[in-house]
């Protein structure tokens, strides 16, 4: 599979294309999440699947600083390989590796025995408590899968390759959701079989990146010198990840005071609210792909020194969200209580309440996309120009909005208010990261914004 160089090109079919294979796999990635939990709600009852639902903000702590590191890392590499900085690179990814170990070790450490702690403090209802720690318990011990993948997909995506993870992906969900059948319906593993199926699928797919990118791409191929310890690199990329992992936390330590208001509702709205982000994990997938590619394409142009490729890129970037925030809107109003139907299962009146919490969710919603999806634009395009700091500072924000209106609007207006605290989330850092991104992009130099393949973005 040949990678693509990002440094050339019309930018708006550079961005398309790069993230087309991101989307599918992101499709794939949500379809086999999606399985865990349509599978646990029709196999295993509403009560497993709340129990499920209530650990999402809490791995996404977990599991965000970690993710943000090594996004950091790669960006580091994408800028090496737009350089043609080809020692550097290796070196770079030397690092990457050295320094996720470590961070695997710590997490895995830490997070296991902490499981159950960690879910009481969040207010988890008594009756999904002991599933929901099963679940998360392994979840945690395979943080070395997750992130074996993650670290391998970043690499090869920042030299410019977003296919090969894409194809390895469609392996492992399809492994994920026959074992997930395995050891839930004939095995009888309950929830820890769901969370068995999706470490072990995780595993596989990273296991599959890391042999074809060490046999596919030479300059991949790590040489022992190549872990000799620098301090300045592992400088400069704890100066790019460390601000995107600490961004991921704090983004997700508001979910988990969110999720600690919504525990308050019990676990029918629990499960709702639980059903109803799988439909949203669908429609957001374009946004989380555009937040990989322009990460990718700002710091493949940065090193190569076209700033004028990252401007016209963020062009391109605003109409490509602003097209598809339109098509998220129209899919939730009117395909979402039926998408959201494939997951619940039970007496007919249980089902009911949960799919009407599922769809006040997604009314409030549909009107939110556009900044929702413009984050994705704005944090990293500045993420991939080495302006991470603006990424913390975006993160803070996050956190004080959703604190603040966790706090405030379920007492005025019960669950909606639950529902609102996530785009008043967005909106708040949309405001810092967009005027953070014009103050640092007029410091570029402009020569180069009449390149014939900027003309034609």
């Amino acid at each position: 599979m040949k990678a693509t160089d990002l440094t050339n090109g019309r930018p708006l079919k550079l961005i398309f294309l790069y993230s087309l294979p991101i989307i599918l796999g992101n499709i794939f990635q949500t379809f086999y999440s999606a399985a865990d939990t349509a599978i646990v709600g029709r196999f295993a009852g509403l009560e497993r699947l709340a129990a499920v639902g209530a650990t999402g903000s809490l791995s996404f702590f977990i599991f965000g600083f970690l993710y943000g590191l090594t996004g950091g890392f790669s960006i580091t590499i994408a800028q090496r390989r737009g350089a043609q900085d080809w020692e550097g690179l290796r070196k770079a990814e030397a690092h990457a590796v050295m320094l996720t170990a470590a961070l695997v070790v710590l997490v895995t450490a830490v997070s296991v025995p902490l499981t159950r702690p960690m879910l009481g403090l969040m207010n988890t209802p008594e009756d999904i408590m002991d599933h929901a720690v099963s679940y998360l318990s392994v979840i945690f011990a395979g943080t070395v899968f997750s992130a074996t993948y993650n670290l391998a997909a970043s690499i090869l995506r920042a030299v410019g390759d977003s296919r090969t993870p894409l194809y390895f992906l469609i392996f492992s969900s399809l492994l994920n959701i026959g074992l997930d059948i395995l050891f839930i319906v004939p095995l009888h593993m309950d929830v820890a079989g769901a969370a068995i199926a999706t470490i072990l699928s995780q595993g596989v797919s990273g296991l599959l990146c890391v042999v074809y990118a060490f046999r596919r791409y030479p300059e991949l191929r790590l040489r022992k010198e190549d872990f000799r310890l620098d301090g300045r690199m592992i400088g400069d990329m704890l100066r790019l990840g460390l601000p995107m992992a600490l961004q991921s936390s704090i983004t997700a330590a508001g979910m988990i005071i969110l999720q600690s208001a919504l525990n308050g509702f019990g676990s029918t709205y629990v499960a709702g609210y639980t059903a109803a982000n799988k439909v949203e994990s669908f429609v957001t997938m374009p946004g989380f792909a555009l937040s990989t590619t322009m990460a990718n394409f700002a710091g493949q142009n940065i090193g190569a020194r076209k700033y004028g490729r990252v401007r016209a890129g963020v062009r391109c970037g605003c109409w490509i969200i602003l097209v598809w925030s339109t098509v998220s809107a129209l899919f939730c109003a009117l395909l979402g209580m039926p998408v959201m139907s494939l997951f619940v299962t039970g007496e007919p009146e249980a089902v009911k309440a949960t799919l009407e919490a599922g769809q006040i969710f997604l009314t409030i919603l549909a009107w939110f996309f556009l900044p929702f999806n413009a984050l994705f634009i704005f944090r990293s395009t500045l993420q991939g120009v080495g302006k991470s700091i603006y990424t913390l500072v975006g993160g803070i924000i996050e956190l004080v909005m959703r604190v603040l209106v966790a706090f405030f609007l379920p007492g005025l207006l019960g669950f909606a208010g639950v529902c609102l605290a996530g785009p008043a989330a967005w909106i708040g850092a949309d405001i810092v990261l967009i005027i953070a991104y014009f103050y640092e992009i007029r410091k570029f130099p402009k020569e180069d914004l009449q390149e014939p393949d900027l003309v034609k973005a």
